[in-house]
């Protein structure tokens, strides 16, 4: 099992002093946090990316996803690229981070090139919904 799938991390979000709903705290992993469900992990990728528009006026797939996974550690282009083929989303294209057509396939993508294997949609489903509680 991959490191993200075992802390339900599917975004493999790493350690920071912002605090979301459902994580495990103290992390028994010291460089990623951990979560108490796949689903709340999810729910964190809804929250990051959205934050990514609203702070910081991210706007495309290629704007956030280099932030998200920046060169000095990732193959930013490849994981943009894979990101766009699974979605359909042009890399440039604005993306809207309360639409969840568009950002369930985005946070299950991200789970695929983070983990190595699909994601299971009915948590991507279920963190959506805790996202949008």
């Amino acid at each position: 099992m991959s490191r993200g799938l075992e802390n339900r991390n599917p975004g493999n979000i790493r350690q920071s002093r912002v605090r979301y709903k459902g994580e495990v705290h103290p992390s028994r992993d010291p460089e990623f946090k951990q979560f108490e469900s796949p689903a709340w992990g999810y729910r964190a990728i809804f929250v990051l990316l959205d934050t990514y528009r609203r702070r910081h006026g991210l706007r495309s797939l290629r704007e956030m996803i280099s932030r998200w996974a920046p060169p000095s550690e990732n193959r930013t282009e490849a994981y943009i690229r894979a990101v766009a083929d699974d979605t359909g989303i042009d890399p440039d294209e604005p993306i809207d981070t309360r639409d969840r057509k568009m950002m369930v396939p985005v946070a299950a993508s991200i789970s695929r090139v983070e983990n190595g294997i699909a994601a299971d949609r009915r948590q991507v489903e279920r963190g959506w919904e805790l996202f949008a509680e």
